[in-house]
C-alpha cells in the first residue's frame, strides 16, 4: 500500500482541511437527504442554533439598533447573542447569504468547521510530527474526537474547537521562532469568538506554558517573558469588543455568580461522577441529553466526552507509560486532577459552581499529540497502552450484566437503555479491533501503517458519528416532525391582524417561535438575556434558569406584559380552551398551522397606577416575614397584585409615593379573576398610545390627570435613557425588573434609547489596541527587515 510520505502529501494544510471537509460531509449528509436539506437534530440545536443563526443574519443587516424586542421580553442583542455567535467568524461569514437561507446552510457550516478544526490542529501538530502523515492523523482525532461530534448538539462550541489550536501554534511560533505580533491576533480573535470559553483558554494556556517551561521545552529570558505578556494583554485589548459588554451584564446574571463552597469545592457530592469522567476516555459519547450508564452524576448537557475514534486511550495510555517528565505527559496528568477536583474544573469557568467538561477539548489536542508520538516513536511500546485499555473497555460490560433487584422486581445491568449501551460499547470494542489490525498487519513499519490508519480513522468516525447522531436525533423524531411546518414555513409568514406592537404567547409550540415570527413571546430558550428577566420571573414565582416558560396558570401575567394573541397548532385548541378558556380568550382567527385565541384583558405596553406596594427584601426569609411587601404575598398572586399596584423600593417610595397610595389591606383581597379583569379595565384608563418600537428604543404618548410614574413591561437595563416631552429623565427600575418614568399632568411624549453598556468603551478600547498592533507590528517587520539586511 502507498505511504503517506511527506512528497505525497504535497501541502498538508489544504490535504488535512480538504480530508475533515469530506469526511464531514459524509457524516452529515444521510441526515439532509433525510431531512430535505433542513438538517433538524434535536434540543439546543434546533430550539437555539437555527433561529439563533437566522434571527441575528437579519438583525445585524436591517436593525438601526441593539436592543432585540423578540429576544425574551426584551434584551440586548450584543449581550444575549455574544456568547452564542456574534463574534464567530462563522457566523460574519454566514451573513453573506440570505436569511431565509441559513437554515439550510447549518450543515455546510459545521462541515466547514470540521473542516477548520483539522487544519488548525495540524498547523500545530505539525511542529511535533516527524513527518506529515503523523501530523494529519493526529489532527483528523482532534477534529473527529468524540467531543467535536457530540457538541454538534451544541452548534457554536464548535467555533471554539476550531479556533483554540491557533492560541498554541502561535504560542509556539513565538517561543521557537521568536515570531512577534502573532499571538495578539489570536488571542483576540479567540476572545472574540466565546468570552466564556476564552476563561477556560487562559487557564489552560498557563498550564501548557509553565509545563514547558518546567521540562525546559520553553526557554525564556525576562525581556521576552515581559514582551509575552505584552503581547497576550494587547490581544485581549483588541478582542474586548464583546466581553466588556457581557461581563457588565452576567454579573447581575444569576447562573453566573454562585459559587461552590465547603466539601463541594474539594469532593463530587455522587461517586458516579468519578466513574463518568473516567469512562470518557474510553467510550464513545451518549447523546447529551440521554446518559446511559451513570445516570446519578451530572452528565446531561456537559460535554463530558475524551473519546478518540479507532485509537481511543491506547496511545495515550502507552505515551503516558513510557515517557517520563515531557510536557504532554505533564499537562495531562494535570488536567486529569483537575477534572477530579470540583473547584480546578470549576476554574475553566469563573469558578461557577454548575458542573460542565466543556474544556475537554483542550487536552484533547494534547492528547492527539501523544498518541501521535507513542504511533510513531519506535520506542515506545503500543502494547503498554493497548492491553489496560482493552482490559478495562471490556469490564465496562459489567454495568450491562449486573443483577439489579429494584420494586421486588429482578432485571439484568444497570444501564438505562441496554440497546443503547451495547451499540455504544461494540462501537468502542470495533474501534480497538481496527486499531489492533492496523498495528498487527502493518505495525512492523509504522510509517507504512499510516495510510491504512488515516483510512480507518475516518471511515470510522464517519460510521461512529451516524450512530451518534442518530442516537440524538430519532428518539425526538415524532415531537421535531413538525419543526419544519410550524416554525420555517409558517412562523414567518403569518398574516397579523394589525401592524401595532404587541407581545404574543405560545401554547404547545416550538422554543423561541419569536425568531421566527419577529414578534415578541414569552416563550424563550436563551440563557443571557438581560438580568432584570431573570429577577422579574423569578419574583413572580416562575423559573428563571436558561428559559422563560410562565404558567398559563399565570393568566395576570399576560396582561401585565401585553400579550395580545396566544397562539398554537390546531391540534391543541380543544385542550387549552378547557384550561385556560375562561381567563379571557376568544378565537381570533386561524391559518393553515396555527389557531390564535385573542385575550380581551390585553394591555397597553404602558399605564399609571393609583397605588404601589412594597417590593420587599431581596433576601427571601425577610421577605416572607413581611406580608405586606410583594415578596410576602404568595406566589399566586403577585401577577395580579402587579396589575393592581406598581412595585416600589423602600426609596422609590420616599420620592414617588406621595404620586399614588399604598396598597391596603383591602387592596390584597380580591386577588382573583374577577379582581383582575376590573383592575386591567382600571389600568386601561391611564394608558400609552402610539408606542412603536424598533432597535433603537421605542416612542410612546400618554395623557395624565396628574404627576405620575409611567410602567413600561420592558426589561430594565443600565443601557436605557429616556426623555419625557424632550427632557431627560431617570429610567426607574420598578416591579422587580421593569421600567417606569416620571411623567408630568396633560400630555407627555416618552422617548426610549437604548444603547448597549460598556460598548462604547470596549469598542474604544479594542480600535486602539488594534491601533497599537499595527504600529507594533510594523516596527517588528521593519527590525526583522534590518536584521535581513545586515
Amino acid at each position: 500500500m502507498k505511504t503517506l510520505k511527506r512528497e505525497n502529501l504535497g501541502n498538508g494544510y489544504l490535504f488535512t482541511f480538504l480530508i475533515c471537509v469530506a469526511t464531514a460531509a459524509l457524516i452529515y449528509l444521510p441526515f439532509v437527504i433525510i431531512d430535505k436539506g433542513l438538517f433538524q437534530y434535536c434540543g439546543d440545536f434546533n430550539s437555539q442554533q437555527i433561529p439563533f443563526y437566522a434571527y441575528m443574519n437579519d438583525f445585524v443587516k436591517n436593525s438601526a439598533g441593539q436592543w432585540s424586542w423578540e429576544t425574551d421580553l426584551g434584551s440586548s442583542a450584543v449581550n444575549s447573542y455574544s456568547f452564542y455567535l456574534l463574534g464567530s467568524p462563522f457566523f460574519w461569514l454566514s451573513t453573506l447569504f440570505p436569511a431565509k437561507a441559513l437554515p439550510f446552510l447549518m450543515v455546510p457550516l459545521l462541515i466547514l468547521k470540521f473542516g477548520v478544526c483539522g487544519l488548525t490542529a495540524y498547523m500545530w501538530l505539525h511542529r511535533y510530527a516527524k513527518t506529515k502523515s503523523w501530523a494529519v492523523i493526529a489532527a483528523c482525532l482532534y477534529a473527529f474526537s468524540g467531543f467535536t461530534v457530540y457538541n454538534t448538539f451544541f452548534n457554536h462550541f464548535v467555533d471554539c474547537i476550531a479556533l483554540f489550536p491557533l492560541l498554541l501554534w502561535a504560542l509556539d511560533k513565538y517561543m521557537y521562532d521568536d515570531v512577534h505580533a502573532l499571538f495578539p491576533v489570536t488571542v483576540a480573535l479567540n476572545l472574540v469568538n466565546n468570552y466564556f470559553f476564552f476563561a477556560g483558554q487562559i487557564v489552560f494556556l498557563f498550564i501548557y506554558f509553565f509545563a514547558k517551561l518546567s521540562c525546559r521545552a520553553y526557554r525564556i529570558r525576562p525581556k521576552k517573558f515581559f514582551l509575552l505578556a505584552f503581547e497576550s494583554l494587547l490581544g485581549v485589548a483588541m478582542g474586548c469588543v464583546l466581553l466588556w459588554p457581557a461581563a457588565l451584564s452576567l454579573m447581575d446574571n444569576p447562573r453566573t455568580v454562585s459559587m461552590s463552597d465547603g466539601f463541594g469545592l474539594l469532593l463530587y457530592g455522587r461517586v458516579q461522577q468519578y466513574f463518568a469522567i473516567f469512562t470518557s476516555l474510553f467510550l464513545p459519547p451518549d447523546p447529551t441529553y440521554l446518559p446511559n450508564i451513570f445516570t446519578d452524576a451530572v452528565i446531561k448537557h456537559t460535554s463530558m466526552t475524551a473519546y478518540l475514534p479507532v485509537v481511543g486511550f491506547v496511545g495515550g495510555m502507552a505515551y503516558l507509560r513510557c515517557r517520563q517528565k515531557t510536557s504532554w505527559k505533564r499537562i495531562l496528568s494535570v488536567c486529569f486532577l483537575m477534572a477530579m477536583v470540583p473547584v480546578l474544573n470549576s476554574s475553566f469557568y469563573a469558578l461557577n459552581s454548575s458542573y460542565y467538561a466543556r474544556w475537554y477539548y483542550m487536552p484533547i489536542l494534547i492528547l492527539c499529540a501523544a498518541t501521535m508520538h507513542a504511533c510513531e516513536d519506535e520506542d515506545i511500546d503500543l502494547q503498554k497502552g493497548f492491553r489496560p485499555v482493552v482490559a478495562i473497555t471490556l469490564a465496562y460490560a459489567v454495568f450491562a450484566l449486573v443483577p439489579k433487584e429494584e420494586d421486588g422486581v429482578w432485571s439484568i445491568g444497570v444501564v438505562q437503555n441496554q440497546a443503547q449501551f451495547w451499540l455504544s460499547y461494540l462501537t468502542a470494542i470495533l474501534g480497538l479491533l481496527l486499531f489492533y489490525g492496523v498495528l498487527r498487519f502493518w505495525g512492523h513499519d509504522r510509517r507504512r501503517m499510516t495510510s491504512t490508519l488515516l483510512a480507518v480513522i475516518l471511515g470510522f468516525s464517519v460510521f461512529y458519528s451516524v450512530v451518534h447522531i442518530s442516537l440524538g436525533k430519532f428518539p425526538q423524531w415524532e415531537g421535531d416532525k413538525n419543526y419544519r411546518s410550524e416554525c420555517y414555513e409558517a412562523a414567518q409568514n403569518i398574516d397579523w391582524p394589525d401592524d401595532s406592537f404587541y407581545r404574543v404567547d405560545t401554547y404547545d409550540c416550538f422554543d423561541n417561535l419569536s425568531l421566527w415570527m419577529k414578534r415578541p413571546t414569552l416563550l424563550c430558550f436563551n440563557s443571557t438575556v438581560s438580568p432584570s428577566i431573570m429577577e422579574f420571573y423569578p419574583n413572580l414565582g416562575v423559573k428563571r434558569d436558561v428559559s422563560s416558560k410562565p404558567d398559563h396558570e399565570k393568566y395576570a401575567l399576560r396582561g401585565l406584559l401585553g400579550v395580545k394573541y396566544v397562539m398554537m397548532p390546531h391540534d391543541s385548541t380543544a385542550e387549552f380552551e378547557e384550561k385556560y378558556g375562561s381567563y379571557g380568550y376568544t378565537y381570533a382567527f386561524s391559518d393553515d398551522t396555527y389557531t390564535y385565541y385573542y385575550n380581551e384583558n390585553e394591555l397597553p405596553m404602558g399605564f399609571a397606577y393609583d397605588k404601589y406596594i412594597l417590593m420587599g427584601s431581596d433576601s427571601e426569609e425577610d421577605a416572607n416575614n413581611d406580608p405586606n411587601t410583594l415578596l410576602g404575598m404568595a406566589e399566586a398572586d403577585r401577577a395580579n397584585m402587579l396589575v393592581r399596584a406598581i412595585g416600589l423600593s423602600e426609596e422609590q417610595a420616599e420620592t414617588y409615593g406621595h404620586l399614588m397610595e399604598p396598597v391596603t389591606n383591602d387592596d390584597r383581597m380580591n386577588l382573583d379573576y374577577d379582581g383582575y379583569v376590573w383592575d386591567v379595565n382600571k389600568r386601561r384608563t391611564e394608558a400609552v398610545t402610539d408606542f412603536e418600537a424598533n432597535g433603537e428604543g421605542f416612542t410612546a404618548s400618554i395623557e395624565l390627570n396628574a404627576d405620575n410614574l409611567v410602567f413600561f413591561s420592558v426589561p430594565y437595563d443600565e443601557g436605557w435613557s429616556a426623555t419625557v416631552n424632550g427632557e431627560e429623565v431617570k429610567v426607574e427600575k420598578v416591579s422587580g425588573g421593569m421600567c417606569a418614568v416620571l411623567c408630568s399632568a396633560g400630555q407627555n411624549h416618552i422617548e426610549f434609547h437604548y444603547s448597549t453598556p460598556g460598548l462604547r468603551a470596549s469598542s474604544t478600547v479594542a480600535l486602539t489596541a488594534l491601533a497599537v498592533w499595527v504600529v507594533y507590528t510594523a516596527a517588528v517587520l521593519i527590525r526583522r527587515k534590518k536584521k535581513k539586511g545586515n
